[in-house]
């Protein structure tokens, strides 16, 4: 898979599951005010993206993540 593909199903499942326009979420959009959540929920969509995509997704991975792209790199990664 690759990073691009990975930030779009991204986006689409973070949209549906907090009731925003996929439309309005860019590659480049901070996830927390895109998606106006806090770390909690973040939380909650980091269990959803791994139960999806059948990854486990190590804490270190995500240090500095802040863009939906950026998870999509780290989720891109860990698909095989």
């Amino acid at each position: 898979m690759t990073a691009d593909a990975a930030t779009t199903s991204i986006i689409t499942l973070a949209a549906q599951h907090y009731g925003k326009a996929a439309a309005d979420l860019a590659p480049t959009a901070d996830i927390f005010d895109g998606l106006g959540i806090d770390s909690f929920a973040a939380l909650d969509l980091l269990s959803r993206l791994e139960e999806h995509f059948k990854i486990e997704i190590p804490d270190w991975e995500l240090q500095g993540v802040t863009t939906f792209a950026g998870l999509g790199d780290v989720v891109a990664r860990r698909v095989r």
